[in-house]
């Protein structure tokens, strides 16, 4: 069978493309502005790009279209779709069709923290020799790739709760039929989809109603946004995570002044110890997850402790892009407050009182709208320096960001301006937190060659 796949090279898509070429499904598709490494990855699977959305790819017709989200109304290849009668789905249902609709679906969920998670989970269950399918929003360095098709049963997916398509816009996780479900936190965001908080809890309820009942919901306990939601309705056994010991919360932690290393708990019963290269409060509930997920999935705890010790970490998640004369540059992909300010708490516990630079492009729709304009310089605050980038087209004065966080905040407009003025305000000892979700210009290079090295 020919899949033929719109919107292609995005992490989600491109994911999706490597699975179906692995399930033995014929695929191809298109994108704009195709380029490395996506582009070369899908080559390297035999799979055949092209460059734009004209009609014209649809001859000869596949026999079956997914669409990406990023496809909209108005062109040409979505019309002609329209009016060929080929039969088409979104990229999550499609997924749920040909592949999900056989495995034990761990699904992991919520605003912050699921690619950490969903990359967790899969390598305690590869550590395992359970040899799982996963589909995560990153590149986890133990596996080197973003999806795979893994053999039955177990799939790990990063469940997001964006809208599905042009035609769907419910979110992508509730096509996904979870038997285990995490639940790591909740916040307003996606502010281009959602009007309120209450409509993306809404959206959780629907994730919630469809786990069955001998599954799994592993939920953060500390979280007053979920326990509503989860007040709701719920028909499926809970195991809640926190922290620190909270009313609910079956699993904790005790762990350093950086969490490198912390002590494992369920309920008043020690479990063992972990010791790895991660560090911050945030990504010790992101264990704590993965490790009850993964207990239901029948991996005993100590085992899944024993995997977290070899976890490698994920790709622009806290990652040392270089160093440079004494100054450390690190890519993350933070860009909503709470975030921003887990990592920059998260590499103050790990450097002391070193000076920590933190960098910001306002990439996302939210931030562009300025949702989150006045808890930006709380979040931000932790920092020793502040940068911000503000693009023409950005829509808000960050000036006000600024002036909020005093002397030490600075404002620029320009990525080769910013790259040249943080090279000369930096020293010794510094460490550069770059934070976007996206890739911001290539910032993390220009600065590296600024301060005289290579990336």
């Amino acid at each position: 069978m020919h899949v033929h796949i719109l919107g292609i090279c995005g992490t989600f898509m491109g994911g999706i493309a490597a699975i179906a070429r692995a399930a033995g499904f014929k695929v191809t598709g298109s994108d704009r502005n195709v380029y490395p490494p996506m582009s070369t990855q899908l080559e390297a699977l035999g799979i055949a790009l092209t460059e734009g959305f004209e009609a014209a790819q649809l001859t000869p017709a596949p026999d079956v279209v997914v669409v990406g989200n990023v496809m909209t109304r108005g062109q040409p290849v979505v019309e002609a779709l329209l009016e060929s009668g080929l039969p088409y789905y979104s990229g999550p249902e499609w997924l749920s069709r040909e592949v999900l609709a056989r495995r034990w679906v761990l699904a992991v969920a919520g605003t912050h923290g699921k690619t950490t998670t969903s990359s967790l989970l899969a390598w305690i269950l590869e550590h395992a020799g359970l040899n799982p399918g996963f589909l995560i929003g990153g590149v986890p360095a133990n596996f080197g790739m973003s999806a795979r098709l893994g053999t039955e049963p177990f799939f790990v997916i990063e469940a997001d709760e964006y809208d599905t398509a042009f035609f769907d816009k419910r979110a992508k996780f509730v096509h996904y039929r979870p038997r285990t479900v995490i639940l790591n936190n909740l916040e307003f965001d996606h502010a281009d989809i959602y009007p309120d908080l209450s409509a993306i809890q809404r959206q959780f309820h629907h994730l919630v109603r469809i786990v069955p009942g001998g599954g799994r919901i592993i939920w953060n306990a500390a979280d007053a946004n979920l326990k509503a939601t989860l007040d709701m309705g719920s028909w499926t056994p809970l195991e809640g995570f926190a922290r620190a010991p909270q009313a609910g919360a079956l699993w904790t932690a005790q762990g350093a002044e950086d969490y490198s290393r912390f002590r494992v708990f369920e309920g008043a019963e020690e479990r063992g110890t972990v010791e790895w290269s991660l560090l911050g409060a945030h990504n010790v509930q992101n264990a704590l997850a993965a490790i009850a997920a993964a207990r239901h999935a029948g991996v005993p705890v100590p085992q899944a402790v024993a995997a977290l010790r070899e976890f490698q970490g994920i790709a622009r998640r806290m990652q040392l892009a270089g160093e440079v004369r004494g100054v450390r540059v690190y890519d993350d992909f933070a860009h909503h407050p709470t975030a921003i300010a887990t990592t920059v708490d998260g590499l103050r516990r790990r450097v002391g009182t070193a000076r920590i630079i933190a960098v910001l492009e306002p990439r996302s729709h939210t931030m562009r709208m300025g949702v989150h304009r006045d808890t930006l310089a709380p979040a931000l605050a932790g920092a020793d320096e502040i940068w911000l980038y503000a693009p023409a087209d950005l829509g808000w004065d960050v000036g006000a960001v600024a002036q909020a966080l005093g002397q030490r905040a600075r404002v620029r407009r320009d990525i080769d301006a910013l790259a040249a003025d943080l090279a000369g305000a930096v020293r010794a000892g510094d460490h550069v937190l770059i934070m976007s979700n996206g890739g911001f210009g290539g910032l993390h290079g220009k600065l590296l060659a600024a301060l005289g090295g290579t990336r």
